[in-house]
């Protein structure tokens, strides 16, 4: 990796981000820097704060406090000035440079897999119905389901419905991918087959922020991992670093030791 992580020309900065429903806060001054081609592993208890984070970074959560930039440019509001918040026509181009995959796989039921892909490209990249078709198949080729092209989502299982909504994303060519806790709604032995992908995307350089309960996936594939409690960054570092047994910050370790049998 060619820059430092303060450096700050980092593809994502989160700088003291804080965000409260009603009296709750969920997110407390939280700062994160992610450079081009890393994958960061965000993990943590419920309510740490982990998927209000990746909402914020794509502004489908308005953040009361703080700046969140991708590539220097600020996402959810207006440079100069009062905290303005951006048009929606500016915003919908902003989530283009920023991918999301959901838990629950949110494809349009009467959309077949590719159309589902071409939606986007033709609606918000201004792609031609048949260039949406060849970047459609190109990913869902990616992804192993070429032979699914023209099936409906109820047609495909829960493994294959996510692979497609991560062909969706990535077909945008986001600046960055955000993967909330993908493999969540899956059975068991659906989970490797989406992680497959998602290893792929990350051997291509594709910059990554995912949360995930998947220990050893988070483990092999990750740049640096991030644990939040009690809505802020408790610890961050190396995958080794992060998941060491003799780690000193104990709400980590109290964390870790709910996984340790599947000897991640």
């Amino acid at each position: 990796m060619a820059t430092s992580l303060n450096d700050t020309t980092a593809l994502l900065d989160i700088a003291g981000v804080s965000k409260a429903f009603g009296s709750v806060e969920v997110l407390r001054s939280v700062s994160l820097k992610v450079e081009k081609g890393e994958v960061v592993t965000v993990i943590g208890p419920s309510g740490s704060g982990k998927t209000t984070l990746l909402r914020c970074v794509n502004f489908l959560e308005s953040y009361d406090s703080g700046s969140i930039r991708i590539d220097g440019k600020e996402v959810g509001f207006r440079e100069a000035g009062a905290r303005q918040r951006r048009s929606e026509r500016d915003l919908a181009a902003m989530r283009a440079e920023t991918g999301m995959v959901f838990q629950s796989f949110n494809l349009f039921p009467h959309l077949t897999a590719a159309g589902n892909i071409m939606l986007g490209l033709i609606k918000v990249r201004g792609k031609s119905k048949a260039e949406a078709r060849q970047i459609a198949e190109h990913w869902l080729g990616r992804v192993g389901l070429a032979h699914k092209a023209d099936s409906l989502p109820a047609e495909l299982s829960g493994g294959q419905q996510q692979r497609v909504g991560i062909a969706r994303a990535v077909a945008m060519e986001p600046k960055i991918l955000l993967l909330d806790e993908i493999t969540s709604a899956l059975d068991p032995e659906l989970v490797g087959e989406v992680l497959a992908v998602v290893r792929s995307l990350a051997e291509d350089g594709m910059t990554m922020v995912m949360v995930t309960h998947e220990m050893a996936f988070a483990r092999d594939a990750s740049s640096r991992i991030v644990f939040m409690a009690d809505g802020g960054v408790s610890a961050v570092g190396p995958p080794k670093e992060i998941l060491a047994q003799e780690t000193t910050n104990e709400r980590l370790r109290s964390f870790l030791a709910r996984f340790r049998a599947s000897h991640f």
